[in-house]
């Protein structure tokens, strides 16, 4: 039986506070955006009670959705002003789809996995969203025909950018990606200023690998 409705949001103030605000995320649209989205919801019903924990949770197929922190500081790198086209390499879950969808126009969702696909297809269109496309297919790639993208976030960690998706983002535009090996990365902002790619990094992570074309093979 799944705690009362008010219960789960006060959980997820909690989370909001101890977990995101406390470390020094600020950015008042990615805190709402996730005092609002459901993490529970992106879970499997035995792992709802730790959907609020401070770490990652299986999501099946050796995929994970990330520790909250992770979600918020990521999101808060992007700079959502609330007009942009976002593209999202690994839908996994949905998790970090839905809190890009509280904050952009439009997002363009993509994911190597069907079951994953689907599933988080099935939740966001239960959750009410609106402005979500999700594709199946090689991230690494990019989504051509929907672009180009004013931000771009890539939720595994690859050993470079990937040449299609700097091509497809849009001038002026940021990406933020995990970069370095197969086990650690560095939390990546990339940004295009004429034409050329300028990079900053943010500080250590872990994240699945980044499979497809232009990142480590299946």
């Amino acid at each position: 039986m799944e705690p009362a409705r008010d219960a789960w949001e006060l959980t997820r103030a909690r989370m909001v506070e101890e977990q995101l605000a406390r470390r020094g995320i600020v950015d008042e649209r990615v805190l709402a955006a996730m005092r609002r989205v459901p993490r529970h919801r992106f879970v499997e019903e035995a792992l709802r009670e730790r959907a609020y924990g401070d770490h990652p949770l299986p999501i099946g197929d050796e995929q994970t959705i990330s520790q909250p922190y992770i979600v918020g500081l990521m999101t808060a790198l992007l700079e959502l002003g609330g007009r942009e086209k976002v593209l999202e390499i690994g839908t996994g879950s949905g998790y970090q789809t839905a809190v890009l969808a509280e904050l952009a126009r439009r997002v363009c969702s993509m994911e190597r996995l069907p079951r994953l696909a689907e599933r988080a297809r099935a939740v966001l269109e239960d959750l009410g969203y609106t402005n979500v496309w999700i594709r199946v297919g090689c991230g690494t790639l990019g989504w051509p025909d929907e672009a180009p993208f004013d931000r771009i976030l890539v939720t595994a960690g690859g050993p470079a950018v990937p040449p299609p998706l700097f091509h497809q983002l849009a001038e002026g535009g940021r990406m933020v990606v995990p970069l370095g090996d197969e086990v650690n990365q560095r939390l990546t902002v990339v940004e295009k200023v004429h034409g050329e790619m300028r990079t900053r990094t943010h500080g250590e992570c872990k994240f699945v690998k980044l499979v497809g074309k232009y990142a480590w093979e299946p």
